[in-house]
């Protein structure tokens, strides 16, 4: 007696098929990462980022804080890994102190987040500010957080 074939899938493809409007547009589920170091600038981008997200139909699912930007890597990959996100969002702020450690930590963040985002095959958009910033700029590019969202979105919708 043979089986009977039953056609599995993932649930965020089941997701997806559910939450399809009329012009095709699909539910985005969002993990975010947000770091603690410079809180009230970061505290305000995670803001710009969640406004984003309500205004395109973008569900933020979870999200994780972390000391520092440099912490960022692991706790993306924990979001990547999970099957019920779509997109993971990265919020932090590096501004200028008195030595050149800023642009190692901002290096090796970004390199840690691009091998997540390629071998977890999934957007990790980058909202991290700086380096190079004195704290005015850091203000003045708050909006950044919005921008990181947007584009996890545009990269899900463009992907699937």
């Amino acid at each position: 007696m043979g089986k009977v074939g039953l056609q599995t899938t993932t649930f965020p493809s089941i997701v997806r098929a559910i939450s399809q409007s009329s012009i095709g547009q699909i539910m985005v589920v969002i993990g975010m990462v947000v770091a603690e170091f410079n809180r009230p600038i970061t505290e305000r981008m995670e803001d710009a980022a969640k406004q984003i997200a309500k205004d395109h139909g973008a569900t933020v699912i979870d999200t994780i804080y972390v000391p520092g930007i440099y912490d960022s890597p692991i706790a993306a990959d924990k979001l990547a890994r999970r099957g019920d996100i779509d997109a993971v969002v990265v919020i932090g702020a590096i501004i200028s102190g008195e030595t050149d450690h800023e642009h190692v930590i901002a290096h090796a963040t970004a390199q840690g987040l691009i091998k997540i985002s390629l071998n977890r095959d999934k957007p990790v958009a980058l909202g991290i500010t700086g380096p190079g910033m004195d704290p005015k700029q850091a203000i003045d590019r708050i909006e950044n957080g919005g921008f990181a969202m947007e584009s996890a979105i545009k990269m899900v919708e463009r992907l699937s």
